[in-house]
């Protein structure tokens, strides 16, 4: 097995490589309590009783499979070195790939769902279940592992073909140009439609009765097309504008920091979206969103 480590040519560790060891630190640090504890919340007390509450742990499970990732990623760019070998550093980048992609299929999910209670909220009834929003989920997760299998087979085989020695900084490490611009138009394509999803929302509020309880509804859904919309802006798309970029490589790392964050936040979805997120739910009780 080819092993990485670092080139005797090789640079001494810059700054750069410090701050991004911290990052990645502290995403670990945050991300990890932040995902389990919210997993956690979800699964014992609102026990999949909503479509949103399932997709909602499908993102946690997503967030914490690249927080489980990143310790490798501080330790190599703390020490510069890599010595786990190829196909350690492909599994590493394919879980940072598929949370990109899981977390904004998955994002997306729940500003639909919040549309169709909002827009259609008797037509939608039959598409808003708990079985629905499982199947949509195992789908986006076959998608994703049957993309995985020639991603992981042409970055290897790229990495054995260029004896490469440094895992994430390699020529090309993160993803072939049809790759990268095939992530690249699934974050645009879903950003459109949080973006289409949040004008129809906000028409539709603007027209509803204006009782004391229904403005506080307003203020919580549009917090989650809110919320929605800047963990695009933030997280996802600088890291999808820079793959369209020529020798995009050479900047991404920044990016694919910045990226990594997105995870920290996934939490407040789950407290705007979830009524009373803190308190166990019961059969005969959902929230007043979650009926619509």
């Amino acid at each position: 097995m080819l092993n990485l480590t670092l080139r005797e040519d090789a640079p001494d560790l810059s700054s750069s490589n410090a701050a991004y060891a911290v990052v990645f630190g502290c995403v670990v640090l945050l991300g990890l309590p932040l995902n389990a504890a919210s997993l956690w919340i979800l699964v014992r007390r609102h026990r999949l009783k909503s479509p949103s509450a399932v997709v909602m742990i499908n993102l946690a499970a997503s967030d914490l499979l690249l927080v489980l990732s990143l310790p490798l990623r501080v330790y190599f760019h703390a020490t510069g070195a890599w010595a786990l070998g190829v196909h350690a550093c492909v599994w590493i980048t394919m879980l940072f790939r598929n949370n990109i992609r899981a977390s904004a299929v998955f994002i997306t999910f729940i500003g639909v769902d919040r549309l169709l209670a909002v827009v259609f909220p008797l037509r939608s009834r039959h598409l808003r279940t708990t079985t629905n929003a499982w199947r949509a989920c195992a789908v986006v997760w076959v998608s994703i592992l049957a993309v995985n299998v020639p991603e992981s087979f042409e970055l290897s085989s790229s990495m054995y073909r260029c004896n490469v020695t440094n895992c994430f900084e390699l020529p090309g490490y993160e993803l072939t140009v049809v790759h990268a611009y095939m992530q690249s138009c699934l974050v645009f394509t879903l950003l459109a439609v949080n973006v289409i999803s949040t004008l129809m929302a906000s028409w539709r509020l603007r027209h509803l009765g204006a009782s004391g309880r229904t403005i506080n509804n307003k203020v919580d859904v549009m917090l989650i097309f809110a919320v929605n919309l800047l963990m695009f802006a933030v997280f996802f798309l600088p890291v999808s504008v820079v793959m369209m970029v020529e020798d995009w490589r050479h900047v991404a790392m920044p990016t694919v920091c910045l990226a990594s964050v997105n995870c920290c936040f996934d939490p407040l979805l789950y407290y705007f979206s979830l009524d009373s997120f803190w308190k166990k739910s019961d059969n005969n009780s959902l929230s007043h969103l979650e009926r619509r």
